[in-house]
């Protein structure tokens, strides 16, 4: 018998037509509402339970915030060890909050690329399992779950907006809407500027790596996506767009406001796009927003923001 997920079925929630510059009516899946605070818990839960019950003891995981915290509730869970390495540019708050879910947690490298690396090395001089934050099939099979949830409850929808960090969501998504016949549904990928590995690759029809992230979505601040995520515009429909910071800080605080929810800013990309690309939504009749949510926002943090960017 398979093991009970990690993750929750999140509720799927309705804007007014009236929310956006997009005149339409958004469908909102709430991942922000998972029990890690992001949609991460799905596939990590997922990769984390293959591994625990094919021997694994203890995990090492590299990551910017949400996976970490997803790697460490799944180890809570699961009864094993978790170390979790992230780079300098994690805040020392969302380092306390993996902490506080009982993960150690290490400080390694600038970006998430060296925290990766060190990650891997670490994992290996251990003997130990590792984990990759988006880069495997179980992953997204795990994330693949949030297409399957909307789809059994009935909701009829012809785009998916979703934010794009490394591309771990966005291949779950994909191949959550190949598995329920949805393969025309088009996704709109979306990344803020300094933190757009995934437009920038596209663009130079290359799979480059950024120099450096200069978002604040720091979550979004892969240096280069997975190759299978560079190669899945050629198997399915998948329109890659940019907000500002500006943009994502004034859609992550339009949010609170209407929903009471608090999402980081790689979340708040996603949100930006029916004000900010509202010609595009146009197109359909009924967008499907994931909301990623994230644990790297607080209230202190969005008047920060505010005061920075709008």
């Amino acid at each position: 018998m398979a093991s009970a997920s990690l993750h929750l079925d999140t509720p799927l929630a309705q804007t007014s037509p009236r929310y956006s510059a997009s005149g339409k009516a958004l469908w909102l899946k709430l991942d922000a509402l998972q029990p890690s605070g992001s949609f991460k818990l799905r596939g990590v839960g997922r990769l984390c339970q293959h591994e625990v019950e094919n021997g694994a003891r203890e995990i090492f995981c590299a990551s910017g915030g949400n996976a970490g915290i997803a790697a460490a509730h799944a180890g809570r869970a699961l009864g094993v060890p978790v170390t979790i390495v992230v780079p300098e540019t994690t805040a020392v708050d969302v380092r306390q909050t993996i902490a506080a879910t009982g993960a150690n947690v290490l400080v390694h490298g600038s970006v998430f690329d060296e925290a990766n690396d060190h990650a891997v090395a670490l994992a290996r001089s251990r003997e130990a399992t590792y984990v990759h934050p988006f880069d495997h099939p179980l992953l997204w099979d795990g994330h693949a779950t949030l297409i399957d949830e909307v789809v059994a409850k009935g909701a009829a929808f012809d785009c998916v907006v979703t934010s794009v960090g490394g591309g771990g969501l966005l291949a779950g998504i994909v191949a959550g809407l190949r598995r329920n016949g949805l393969s025309d549904v088009p996704v709109i990928a979306v990344e803020t500027e300094g933190a757009a590995s995934f437009h920038a690759s596209l663009e130079a029809n290359d799979r480059i790596s950024l120099p450096a992230i200069t978002s604040i979505a720091t979550s979004l601040g892969a240096r280069q996506v997975a190759q299978h995520v560079f190669d899945l515009p050629k198997q399915h429909p998948i329109e890659s767009v940019l907000v500002s910071d500006a943009d994502a800080v004034a859609a992550c605080l339009k949010f609170a406001d209407a929903h009471r929810i608090l999402v980081e800013p790689a979340c708040g990309a996603a949100l930006a796009v029916a004000d900010v690309h509202a010609g595009l939504l146009s197109r359909f009749d009924n967008p499907l927003i994931e909301i990623c949510g994230g644990i790297g926002v607080s209230l202190e943090k969005l008047r920060l923001w505010q005061e920075k960017f709008l």
